[in-house]
């Protein structure tokens, strides 16, 4: 049942959000709110695609941990599913991208649109410079910033590298920064064709406070975030029983 429902869904995934994408292509031409708005309706049907064919719904908890104004995000990162779902929880967000992503036909022509910041990841210093830059540039209008610290996708339960590019953001910008644990990687696992049924928890964490030193802050980060996301997974296992297992095959693949 599980290989067949993802099917359905992969197929209502390129297929629906073809046709979605073409028909969204007048937003290029508008302000930058309208291609937030694309942006949000294409998630919010690729979300009711994932809960009706798949079974696979979400919640979100710590909504009071949400600051008054525009803030920064730092979010773990595990599946595909986090790069979007912020488009459906917060006020036009903006998120920190490496600069190919924006390269890909439809999806990455909206994200540019709507304010995304674009990363080379080749460029070293500079990068950071620009990268805090572009996060004060929105924050000063208005946007909430996302940043995926691990800059990639890392299997439920293992931690990937956390870069300095949000302490940069940190300490380069005058905002909240809001901590972010999820368990995604236990239903949408990294380059897997399967989607598992249950229920996707993401947890948005207290601000943490300003004025650390890098060092301080990055560990204070990732042991919030880390001990949030392990403590998401154990309470997502122990209720569905058809979630990523521990030690699996996949996760092996991807470690290995």
């Amino acid at each position: 049942m599980t290989a067949v429902r993802s099917f359905l869904f992969n197929t209502m995934f390129f297929v629906g959000g073809f046709i979605i994408a073409m028909a969204l292509l007048p937003v290029l031409l508008m302000p930058r709110r309208a291609a937030q708005a694309g942006l949000k309706a294409w998630g919010g049907a690729m979300m009711w695609f994932l809960k009706v064919i798949a079974g696979l719904s979400y919640e979100v908890r710590g909504l009071e941990n949400l600051p008054d104004g525009a803030c920064v995000f730092a979010c773990k990162h595990q599946s595909a599913w986090e790069t979007g779902i912020f488009h459906q929880l917060v006020h036009d967000p903006a998120y920190v991208l490496k600069k190919e992503l924006l390269s890909i036909p439809f999806f990455g022509w909206y994200l540019a649109r709507g304010g995304a910041i674009a990363i080379d990841r080749k460029a070293g210093a500079s990068a950071l410079k620009l990268m805090v830059r572009g996060a004060s540039d929105r924050l000063g209008r208005g946007q909430n910033v996302v940043i995926f610290p691990e800059g990639t996708r890392s299997a439920p339960g293992k931690p990937g590298t956390y870069h300095p590019g949000v302490a940069a953001i940190y300490k380069g910008v005058d905002a909240p920064l809001v901590p972010v644990a999820l368990n995604s990687g236990l239903f949408w696992q990294r380059r897997s064709f399967l989607k598992r049924a249950g229920r996707i928890t993401l947890e948005i964490l207290p601000p943490i406070a300003p004025g650390l030193d890098r060092k301080a802050f990055m560990k204070e980060l990732q042991e919030r975030i880390e001990s949030a996301s392990n403590r998401l997974i154990e309470e997502a296992r122990a209720n569905y029983p058809h979630a990523l297992p521990a030690d699996s095959q996949e996760e092996k693949e991807e470690h290995g």
